[in-house]
């Protein structure tokens, strides 16, 4: 078995991952969080939370999974979401065109339906379930549509991203910020997508957990005033001539704003923060890297776009996170689908004078000549540069229709006056994680085999294979277990009461009695208990018991007072595991 084989066996042995629907024999796409999957991603949920909630001060909110259609036709998402679909004209197995293309022939990302299927054809591309002929290319929009109500209802869809809801929710998230730049909101939910193939198992989902943020900035300055936190960390960025080049450079991000490989200092604290996220829950930095969207990759929409990737065993790099700046196209795009102003009012240190041009059309002239054009006329006239305003024929657009409008009825002047601040659209910093492909590289990260000897008490042991799970002591789903040495009564009855005094101080405990003390501690390493505490004999003498670290193996003696807070500070505060002996 490779490395991902290795992890998803012990996941679904273990209880962290199974296939959903087994009972009925599964579908592609979807998988069920178990007991300790659901209690790790909870984890990093948290972690994350603690990152951008806590420490950014970004507030989160929660928005409807389901969305009304206009909601996806402003953001693009209607017209735009699609992967090239073809299908198999006698199994009728689907498969997304461009991946069978790109796996037999080196061809560019972005090629049109027709070109992919003069590619398949020229090539000789056939099915690769049956190996019969492929159709013609298609579009196959990713969102699953829905309808709300009954009958034919309002048209829906399930969200393909949680932004969407942040986005909408503007005008109230403005005010809850008392109209100040920058602001940021955060939201984790699930998103769906109606993937053509997923058979990457949990790194290609159609129903999954995304954390984002939307960071609402003024777009006059992208500083940020806590940069120099960041400055100096040294990331591997691999850019947009690195990747022409073939090499990924490490350099700080101070390094790399001023030499404008990073657009700007936000869209880099960012990117900083989330090196910090992936790394505090556990993913190496070696297998690390920021890469940067090539021009002919990047959304239209954006001034600049990283990539985390993390580095996997079969598939390669992954993407698990994407940060961008994209600009005010979200806010623009509502704002022009929902006829409402999207903006905020930025007021200016000192009052400006400032000379704007005024212009003013004549309405009782308008009237009697458009009639019921006659407001639309008007409005169109207003937003004019001077130099159409000065023109013989004046012309505007209303509705698709070119109307010439007569110059003696709109004059327009200079006026001079004082100003204390402006209307600004901000610009928008995305950073969105993909939580269920970070979850399975923390596990993959995290596994472990090794030859260790069978009873670690013995003097001339025998060695036997040990499987773990070395997570961070915060990451870890179980992160105590408490073990009597032996199945009597005066060592269960105390061990019983240290799960609960330890429950208490808001540790995740088990408690385990259930064979060799050798075989509960292969247990609990295999599912990355950091600690283990042991109840023997001794511990009714002198009231302590024996703390074993998961890593090293290493066992000392602690009292039993106090051992709640003890294990709080190794598992939360970094206190190191002491050989030598483990003072409170």
């Amino acid at each position: 078995m490779d490395r991902y084989e290795q992890v998803i066996e012990l996941a679904k042995r273990r209880g962290f991952l199974w296939n959903s629907f087994e009972l009925y024999g599964g579908t592609a796409g979807f998988y069920d969080y178990g007991p300790l999957g659901s209690t790790l991603k909870r984890r990093i949920e948290h972690i994350w939370r603690d990152l951008y909630v806590i420490q950014e001060g970004f507030l989160e909110i929660e928005t409807p999974t389901i969305g009304i259609e206009d909601v996806f036709v402003a953001s693009g998402h209607v017209g735009g979401f699609s992967d090239p679909l073809c299908e198999c004209i006698k199994c009728s197995e689907a498969f997304r065109a461009d991946h069978l293309v790109a796996s037999i022939v080196e061809v560019p990302d972005t090629l049109s339906n027709k070109e992919l299927d003069m590619i398949i054809k020229e090539n000789g591309i056939k099915c690769p379930e049956c190996g019969g002929e492929l159709g013609n290319v298609y579009e196959f929009n990713l969102m699953f549509k829905t309808t709300i109500g009954p009958g034919s209802g309002r048209t829906g869809y399930m969200r393909p991203e949680t932004a969407q809801g942040m986005f909408i929710n503007f005008q109230r998230l403005s005010r809850f910020y008392r109209d100040k730049l920058p602001f940021g909101v955060t939201q984790i939910g699930k998103s769906y997508r109606n993937e053509i193939s997923p058979r990457q198992g949990v790194i290609r989902l159609r129903e999954f957990t995304q954390a984002e943020a939307e960071i609402f900035i003024d777009p006059r300055d992208k500083k940020h005033r806590d940069f120099e936190r960041f400055a100096v960390t040294i990331v591997n960025l691999y850019s947009e001539e690195g990747q022409d080049n073939g090499f990924v450079e490490q350099m700080t991000l101070g390094d790399a704003v001023n030499r404008g490989i990073v657009a700007h200092e936000f869209l880099a604290y960012h990117i900083a923060l989330t090196n910090l996220f992936l790394q505090r829950i556990g993913i190496s930095q070696a297998k690390l890297r920021f890469r940067q969207h090539k021009r002919d990759e990047m959304a239209h929409y954006a001034i600049d776009c990283w990539d985390a990737e993390i580095e996997t065993d079969r598939f390669g790099w992954i993407e698990v996170v994407g940060i961008a700046d994209r600009t005010d196209y979200d806010v623009n795009a509502h704002s022009k689908m929902s006829k409402t102003e999207l903006a905020v009012y930025v007021e200016y240190d000192e009052p400006r004078i400032v000379t704007n041009f005024m212009v003013k059309p004549d309405m009782g002239k308008l009237g009697p000549v458009f009639k019921g054009k006659a407001k639309a006329v008007s409005e169109a006239l207003k937003i004019l540069p001077q130099e159409e305003l000065e023109k013989d024929e004046i012309t505007v657009v209303i509705d698709g229709e070119e109307i010439t409008v007569p110059p003696d009825v709109v004059e327009f002047a200079e006026e001079t006056v004082k100003v204390s601040g402006e209307t600004v659209v901000p610009h928008v910093i995305e950073p969105s994680y993909g939580i269920d492909r970070i979850l399975y590289c923390v596990m993959e990260h995290a596994f472990d085999e090794e030859m260790v000897v069978a009873n670690e008490n013995d003097e001339n042991p025998e060695k036997e294979e040990r499987i773990v799970l070395r997570f961070k002591s915060e990451v870890a789903p179980v992160q105590v277990a408490v073990l009597p040495l032996l199945t009597r009564s005066e060592l269960m009855i105390p061990a019983k009461e240290i799960v609960m005094q330890v429950r208490e101080r808001g540790l995740l405990v088990t408690y385990d009695d259930s064979g060799t003390i050798g075989r509960r501690y292969r247990r609990n390493d295999e599912i990355g208990t950091p600690y283990s505490i042991t109840i023997d004999y001794q511990s009714l003498d002198d009231e302590t018991v024996t703390i074993r670290d998961r890593d090293t193996m290493m066992q000392v003696r602690a009292p039993i007072k106090g051992i709640s807070d003890l294990l709080y500070n190794l598992v939360y505060k970094g206190k190191k595991f002491e050989t030598s002996g483990m003072p409170i």
